[in-house]
């Protein structure tokens, strides 16, 4: 496994111009991703950053920082990888087609952790290559938060690995718990505080140049903006929360949250504003 260690980060800018600039690779088969993993030797649990990423994502100061706040330290070494010669596909276009997330020990602001992330499997798909990414949290040496990112390389024939299976199978029906509006600056929002300013989230414009009728809230988003609403409203020391990705939410838009809750569980989606169209589907443990 080689290690790639980065002490200072390129820009949100430069790490979507080199994603933009792999397009030139072409979509073919491979038998494995390459067996590297990036890392941020120490980065702070910044108390400004967590309060902008709460506001933007519903949450209370009451919540402490939530589980997902190591997921924006992590993207960043994601982009470098997509932009790399190492990586065989264009980064454009990649689709997230589910996400993962553990906190294993309660993470507080001020914390200094050692951020990874490393490639993974590769999964059978019918639209192309599913591939992952595994990413951790270390604090003193101790793996604190985890979480996998499972992508779709569309167009790939032939694609490796076994098929890709749901996660998530679990039937029990859900009821209306809450609406949500998703403005059409969220993205912007979101994108500032995340460094995630892939132009589909950012405009209906510059999603437009990219083949997208309007804006899509980040997926990312749509997940935190549940959890809000699912967690308890106090820091949890333990939590696990899996989903998948089902339909854009194009911006501007009403969404509504569906769930059965359970004690210390909860199945949820996040639907259209008339409830029968998913955007997203989960399972969050606590």
């Amino acid at each position: 496994m080689k290690i790639i260690e980065v002490k200072k980060l390129p820009s949100a800018l430069a790490l979507n111009l080199g994603a933009l600039r792999s397009s030139s690779k072409r979509s073919g088969a491979v038998d494995a991703l390459p067996e590297v993993t990036y890392v941020r030797p120490s980065v702070t649990i910044d108390a400004k950053r967590v309060k902008a990423y709460a506001k933007v994502c519903g949450f209370t100061e009451a919540h402490g920082v939530p589980m997902l706040v190591p997921h924006m330290d992590a993207f960043p070494l994601a982009m470098m990888l997509f932009g790399s010669k190492a990586f065989p596909w264009p980064a454009m276009g990649l689709v997230h087609l589910a996400n993962s997330a553990k906190l294993l020990k309660r993470i507080n602001v001020g914390d200094k952790l050692r951020i990874e992330v490393r490639t993974g499997e590769l999964y059978k798909h019918d639209k192309g290559q599913v591939f992952t990414l595994h990413a951790r949290a270390l604090r003193d040496g101790v793996v604190v938060w985890e979480s996998t990112w499972t992508l779709l390389r569309m167009g790939v024939k032939q694609p490796r690995g076994p098929e890709y299976v749901s996660q998530i199978n679990d039937e029990r029906p859900l009821a209306h718990q809450a609406d949500f509006f998703a403005g059409a600056g969220i993205g912007r929002s979101y994108g500032r505080v995340s460094g995630d300013i892939n132009p589909i989230h950012l405009s209906a414009l510059t999603a437009k140049f990219l083949g997208f009728k309007k804006a899509i809230a980040h997926g990312m988003w749509t997940k935190a903006r549940a959890l809000a609403t699912l967690m308890p409203r106090e820091a949890v020391e333990q939590a696990e929360v899996i989903v998948e990705f089902k339909t854009p939410l194009f911006l501007p838009a009403r969404a509504s949250l569906w769930a059965n809750r359970g004690e210390g569980e909860s199945v949820f989606e996040v639907r259209n504003a008339k409830g029968d169209k998913p955007h997203l589907r989960g399972l969050v443990r606590y």
